[in-house]
């Protein structure tokens, strides 16, 4: 499965990252704001019925990614097969053989949360192997990988130190937050995390992003990939049917 946004993407390697250029670029109609958004369904009660319908919706409105479980990629690799969607699993080990595993089950997006117990108790080492040996490995299968740092549960000096170390270690995307924790996205952390990253990678904000003005104020603080479940919602006030 190939991916749908390349001319966006590779904004990035573009000098300095411009983001109210490419929030502009983004919000200029339903094709290009929904070529940013991972539709996402990480509910653990989630059923088959609603991943093939998450499926279907990101077929329909040609999302980024469809983000599941990795329970559910089997699934949804059969939904997706030859539609150009690609597929997302969330990570919730940085194990090789989950990492290997699911992207030979055709995921082409992975998601891991950073060590946060390591990285608050100062073993930055210890942090930069994880996510470089889960890097390494999605990368051996063509698939991207995005660390995500669970920014309501750090302190400033700790989202910093966090950014610096994943992009260091080889992460494509360095994300805001899992969604399941005290706090989700904002544009504070964004833009902190972009200058982190200047044009090195990408951004990636997630966690209680409901609406299209949530959405251009992310993408106007720095991010360029949005995770969202209420991406079909968000992408109707932009004028999609």
């Amino acid at each position: 499965m190939s991916a749908t946004t390349p001319h966006q993407d590779a904004e990035i390697d573009q000098g300095s990252y411009d983001s109210a250029a490419f929030a502009a670029a983004t919000l200029k109609n339903c094709q290009a704001l929904a070529a940013v958004i991972d539709h996402t369904l990480l509910k653990p009660d989630a059923t088959r019925a609603q991943v093939e319908s998450l499926c279907e919706e990101a077929i329909r409105y040609r999302f980024a990614c469809a983000m599941v479980n990795p329970v559910w990629v089997s699934t949804a690799v059969g939904k997706l097969s030859g539609s150009g969607v690609r597929l997302g699993a969330s990570l919730v080990s940085t194990l090789r053989q989950e990492a290997a595993a699911l992207s030979r089950l055709g995921a082409r997006e992975l998601d891991m949360v950073i060590p946060i117990g390591l990285l608050k108790s100062g073993d930055h080492r210890a942090v930069q192997n994880a996510i470089r040996t889960t890097a390494a490995v999605a990368h051996h299968h063509g698939a991207l990988l995005k660390v995500i740092l669970e920014t309501a549960l750090l302190s400033v000096e700790e989202k910093l130190r966090g950014s610096e170390l994943a992009i260091q270690a080889g992460a494509d995307f360095i994300k805001t937050s899992t969604g399941f924790s005290t706090g989700g996205a904002t544009a504070a952390d964004v833009a902190l995390m972009r200058g982190v990253a200047g044009n090195r990678c990408g951004v990636k904000a997630a966690g209680g992003i409901r609406t299209l003005a949530n959405v251009k104020e992310l993408l106007e603080a720095g991010a360029n990939r949005i995770g969202a479940s209420a991406s079909v919602a968000i992408v109707r006030e932009l004028g999609a049917e």
